[in-house]
């Protein structure tokens, strides 16, 4: 079924791994976490507690990586016995401060694609995460300009959506969303009968994929590139 598009007024975008590169630095900073615990565990079964960790603490802590790296430490304790050295937990802790370093990674096409739609559509950024570490990134990048409204959620579940299209007075008609998690960025705009395109990242997290009964049925758009959005939207 063709999906049309001539309602839309309001383009909204996910952050992370859709405008900039995140995950792949998560991937790292695992992968230097199990190196570190290697003496107490297989960096499989480490990565595998690690994940468990963050599953457990995000009600408390929510996301970002100032929470990944509290798992961390609190794993590392765990898998340890508490003997994990006090070097090592600083090296930890500087593992995700390097995170937080990291430079803002645009993807193909990002700033192109959003100077453009900025001419026509009310564009507005919906992320998740920590705050600080959010601003930070959208500071980097440049592409604040290109924004009438930047929302970083504490979640992106459908009831954090209606709340912000409710807020900023959107008819979910005429919204549509971009991104490149089915969780958090397509299936809750479908329930709420707006529109969403899926861009999908090289790599996802976890917590955020979703069973092919999920999408069963649901009627959104995936394309392999914010380049193609044009010529959809045209």
């Amino acid at each position: 079924m063709e999906i049309k598009y001539k309602d839309i007024k309001v383009i909204g975008f996910d952050a992370d791994d859709t405008l900039w590169v995140n995950e792949t630095y998560f991937r790292e900073a695992e992968e230097q976490f199990c190196d570190l615990m290697v003496e107490y565990e297989t960096p499989n079964k480490t990565d595998q507690e690690l994940f468990k960790m963050e599953m457990k603490n995000l009600p408390l802590y929510g996301y970002g990586v100032k929470a990944f790296a509290l798992s961390m430490v609190e794993m590392a304790l765990e898998i340890s016995n508490h003997n994990v050295s006090q070097k090592t937990i600083h090296d930890i802790l500087n593992i995700g401060k390097n995170m937080l370093e990291k430079p803002v990674e645009l993807l193909d096409g990002v700033e192109e694609v959003l100077k453009d739609l900025s001419k026509k559509y009310r564009l507005i950024l919906a992320t998740k995460g920590d705050l600080l570490d959010q601003e930070r990134k959208l500071e980097k990048s440049g592409l604040t300009e290109y924004f009438h409204h930047i929302e970083v959620m504490s979640d992106k579940q459908d009831v954090n959506y209606s709340k912000l299209l409710n807020h900023l007075d959107i008819k979910p008609s005429e919204f549509l969303m971009i991104g490149n998690s089915l969780k958090s960025d397509i299936l809750p705009l479908v329930h709420l009968k707006a529109h969403a395109i899926h861009v999908p990242f090289h790599t996802t997290w976890a917590h955020e994929q979703v069973t092919e009964k999920e999408t069963n049925g649901k009627t959104y758009k995936t394309i392999s590139s914010l380049r193609e959005l044009k010529k959809l939207l045209n």
